[in-house]
């Protein structure tokens, strides 16, 4: 595949890209890290090419994993602390602190620079499922230069890439057949968007792996991806379930991905936090522990940190031998130089 293919296409979710096109992607992110590791220089790949980075949620990987990224490809990334300079409003909102409506931000900033990565969802209560990738969607119909999405409420594209670059790496290229568990843990906080788990199991679900979903009754993720992941897994030579034990999940995985996410209704409306708490509360007993993971097939512990200690899994576990979490979080870097490379080249 050639870069021209992928050149100015916007990175939402992977459910807009063909699987080819996801491999052109992981192949090249392989390459450029590889590339590093021998210590050849890559900052002739995207010579002068500005990124603009709108958070709306704070982060650690996400920020500087694409800042060093642009510099190590020859370009730069201006960090944009939308509190610090302004809020786009979508059109018809009333939002007090809004300054520009997203169509003259996207306009604006599509004349500076290259591309606009975006990280916007919402945890707590009055913040309606779909919202953050609404605005996202309304910055790619007004931008002329590609959106990325940093993590929205419903997906998290950028972590799922990292995630798969990981698994290829233990276990090889072709994951067909390979058991991926995407786990429900406990948290101590239960503002925890759906993002994580369901770009994980889309991606699983693409790349051909026998994908299994557990949770305790009560944390139903998107019915939308849910389907959508059932299609790819077949499609593409997988298989798809769900269950709601974590130890039948964990049982002959080969890789275990528990992560705690909230209770959020899908169809328009919002978060009852009061009702999450009770949740949350009744399966304390959902932790990765060294018991757990024995039920395994020996199975790479993944999590897109940061993880929750000793509620979501104990430190046995994340410091184990059988932890990639500190690669994973390392191949962040990596994958997204890979998109970078082919969305802005």
């Amino acid at each position: 595949m050639s870069n021209t293919q992928l050149n100015g296409k916007d990175f939402l979710t992977w459910l807009d890209f063909d699987r080819d096109e996801i491999d052109a992607i992981l192949e090249t992110a392989h390459d450029l890290k590889r590339k590093q590791i021998r210590g050849e220089l890559q900052t002739d790949v995207l010579p002068a090419k500005s990124l603009f980075m709108l958070f709306y949620n704070t982060s650690l990987r996400t920020r500087n994993s694409f800042e060093a990224g642009m510099t190590q490809l020859g370009g730069h990334a201006h960090f944009l602390q939308p509190g610090a300079v302004y809020t786009p409003a979508l059109k018809g909102e009333e939002e007090a602190y809004s300054t520009e409506r997203v169509s003259d931000v996207a306009r604006v900033l599509s004349e500076m620079g290259d591309a606009i990565s975006i990280r916007i969802y919402g945890n707590k209560t009055g913040w309606e499922y779909g919202k953050g990738y609404k605005i996202l969607k309304k910055f790619a119909e007004w931008a002329s230069i590609p959106i990325i999405n940093m993590e929205d409420d419903g997906y998290h594209p950028c972590q799922a890439l990292a995630d798969v670059m990981t698994m290829q790496e233990k276990m090889g290229e072709d994951l067909t057949g390979k058991k991926f568990t995407m786990s429900w843990a406990y948290s101590g906080s239960v503002e925890k968007p759906l993002s994580v788990p369901q770009s994980a199991i889309i991606s699983a679900g693409m790349m051909g792996m026998d994908v299994t979903l557990a949770h305790p009754e009560g944390f139903d993720l998107d019915p939308e991806v849910l389907n959508s992941t059932e299609k790819l897994a077949k499609k593409h030579g997988g298989d798809f379930e769900i269950v709601h034990d974590m130890e039948e999940g964990f049982e002959g995985a080969d890789v275990v991905y528990p992560k705690s996410w909230t209770v959020q209704p899908t169809d328009g409306g919002t978060a009852d936090l009061d009702k999450a708490e009770k949740l949350f509360s009744e399966n304390e007993d959902w932790i990765t522990t060294e018991d757990k993971m024995g039920l395994t097939n020996d199975a790479y512990y993944m999590h897109c940190l940061p993880a929750d200690r000793d509620m979501e899994v104990t430190d046995e576990v994340i410091d184990g031998p059988n932890s990639v979490v500190f690669e994973e979080a390392g191949n962040r870097l990596h994958a997204q130089k890979g998109l970078l490379s082919l969305l802005l080249s």
